[in-house]
């Protein structure tokens, strides 16, 4: 566990982005990626009609490709978003599947593999779509599960009720022994944790 600071947060809280450390080859920052977004592309691929054995491969292959390409990612208009890019990755990895079974070697079903790549939509779910929601929804539970020890549990837990559960701050300061204000700075300052995390990645 962290150890936190004197204002609650851990030593190794950084205000760089995980994008801006994925960039830089960070390997805790790469694990990170793979923890929040392998969930989105997995699911991608199941909706899309591959079976949980080969969902599983096409995951691993669109982050192997990753590796490759991440440095170019950049959000040069306010309508691009990582999670756009990682759908394009992701389809054209479910694609070439799908390509793969319309081959003569492996002929049987290739009527159906046909129909299943000229089903795949060129976008993701809308992020105000019920699907595109959930997802959403899904990485920030998983983030927020991730930075949980770099606060200390005082802090957590007036963040945790304040923000989460929808206590009022003054009965959550009440139950801790501190002021509002500190319920307050405990809130801002973990939304503002997870908001620099995300950075260039919702």
């Amino acid at each position: 566990m962290a150890t936190p600071s004197p204002d609650g947060r851990s030593a190794c809280t950084t205000s760089v982005s995980l994008l801006a450390r994925v960039q830089a080859n960070d390997a805790e920052a790469w694990a990170r990626l793979v923890r929040l977004y392998g969930p989105v592309v997995y699911r991608w691929a199941r909706d899309a009609g591959l079976q949980s054995s080969d969902a599983a491969d096409v995951t691993q292959d669109v982050f192997g490709s990753l590796t490759t390409h991440i440095g170019g990612f950049s959000r040069q208009r306010p309508e691009d978003t990582f999670r756009g890019w990682l759908w394009t990755i992701t389809r054209n990895r479910i694609r070439d599947y799908y390509r793969a079974l319309q081959q003569p070697i492996r002929g049987a079903g290739g009527t159906a593999a046909h129909e299943r790549l000229e089903q795949i939509p060129d976008r993701p779910p809308a992020s105000d779509s019920e699907g595109g929601s959930r997802e959403l929804t899904g990485v920030r539970r998983r983030l927020l599960e991730l930075v949980r020890d770099e606060f200390d549990a005082r802090t957590w837990t007036a963040f945790w009720r304040s923000a989460v559960e929808g206590d009022r701050p003054a009965d959550v300061a009440a139950d801790l022994g501190v002021s509002t204000w500190a319920v307050y700075k405990a809130r801002s300052r973990v939304l503002q944790r997870l908001r620099s995390e995300l950075d260039g990645l919702a």
